[in-house]
């Protein structure tokens, strides 16, 4: 037999990870998704996940979760063109446009598969998109699958976004800017008053994937336009579920023109199932708690403020964050990957982040802190972060 099902040319792309240092494995949770969790067989502080504001295991989620699988089902069964939307597929997405204060908001299976089917229906042939440098990969492929034309200006500088603009103005029909409200990698929030002014200027669109600022800034949550205060003046506000909010799926909110049209035009929720009544339902609880109190991002907040001060004081590189998102920026891929796999034998899992997820040179290991976390978990945390930083010669 011949021996091409052998796909040795991955095989020697493998070897090349391994090689480099960044190979991994997977890490196999054995607990709930919190503050502390059971990992490949071990307790150990997780500082590694989105779940801000702890509702991944919450009671009132899982409770919600539960009784929707009792009066729906497990799985919708169709798309949602076809019969997969239910009633309460449509009463989510009336209290996500009353949370975001807008006119609409439109369900996807996920934020990736949001930013993949949005922004392709909104533009074409004859439109350009202009896009931040260090938007999210799925930002990068939605925009490849878009027929529209593409322009990129360097991270959050404004001079830059005018000179494309400028530049592109007179030559496009329609211009579309799209951009991160808080960026991942670094945690820094998006000069959105600035980016919608440019906007209206050049009378542009505009676009933002809140996928980090969900749950997280805004009053309650509601994202990074509310943050700053800019309602009715951003077109596509685009939402993750699985972070903030603790469960899965995305949504664009905006108007109901938008609704209508993405309802006739986004591949991802034509050709493919709805979403699952337990996500729905855990999704709509979490939303009707964060309008019912700021207490979970309040404390979110008082963690994250807690945490940089502490770490900082150490003297690590945190970067430029000004979210919970707090960046350990170690530089070499293979030292971070050592520094995160010690960090885990003394107790603590915050992953090791390099590139192809972050530029050649600043490897980090990033850490997200959470509403559920407590002040005793975080000491013990930067207690070992002290221990291997001074035995790795990290911090002097």
């Amino acid at each position: 037999m011949s021996n091409v099902h052998e796909l040795n040319f991955l095989k020697e792309k493998i070897e090349g990870l391994k090689n480099d240092g960044v190979y991994r494995e997977l890490p196999v949770l054995e607990t709930a998704s919190q503050a502390e969790v059971i990992l490949n067989g071990k307790k150990v502080i997780n500082l590694s996940s989105n779940n801000y504001l702890g509702f991944a295991n919450h009671p009132r989620l899982k409770k919600a979760a539960i009784e929707a699988v009792e009066k729906y089902g497990a799985g919708t069964g169709a798309v949602r063109t076809i019969i997969g939307n239910m009633d309460i597929h449509e009463n989510l997405e009336a209290l996500l446009a009353k949370f975001k204060k807008d006119e609409a908001a439109f369900l996807y299976q996920s934020a990736f598969n949001c930013n993949a089917g949005t922004i392709q229906a909104v533009t074409e042939a004859g439109d350009i998109i202009i896009s931040d440098e260090l938007n999210h990969a799925s930002i990068i492929d939605g925009c490849r699958l878009s027929k529209a034309s593409k322009g990129v200006y360097k991270h959050s500088d404004m001079d830059s976004l005018e000179a494309v603009l400028k530049d592109a103005r007179d030559k496009y029909k329609n211009i579309l800017i799209i951009t991160d409200g808080v960026f991942s990698m670094d945690g820094d929030i998006a000069k959105l008053p600035e980016i919608v002014s440019l906007a209206e200027k050049y009378e542009a669109l505009t676009y933002v994937d809140d996928s980090h600022g969900s749950g997280v800034l805004g009053e309650s949550g509601r994202g990074t336009i509310d943050h700053f205060g800019l309602h009715g003046r951003v077109d596509f506000s685009m939402g993750c579920l699985s972070k903030g909010i603790g469960v899965m799926g995305g949504y664009v909110s905006g108007s109901k023109a938008m609704y209508d049209w993405l309802s006739h035009r986004a591949r991802p929720v034509l050709f493919s199932t709805s979403l699952p009544p337990a996500v729905i339902g855990a999704v709509t609880e979490a939303i009707t708690m964060l309008m019912e109190s700021t207490e979970y991002t309040d404390r979110l907040w008082d963690n994250a403020k807690y945490w940089k001060s502490k770490i900082g004081s150490l003297g690590f590189n945190t970067g430029h964050s000004e979210t919970p998102i707090t960046p350990v920026i170690i530089g070499d891929e293979a030292k971070t990957m050592e520094f995160s796999r010690k960090l885990l034998e003394n107790g603590v899992f915050v992953s090791g982040i390099v590139f192809p997820t972050v530029p050649r040179g600043t490897g980090r290991v990033r850490c997200m802190v959470t509403a559920e976390h407590t002040k005793e978990q975080l000491d013990r945390a930067v207690a070992v972060f002290e221990k291997v930083g001074k035995e790795m010669n990290i911090l002097k």
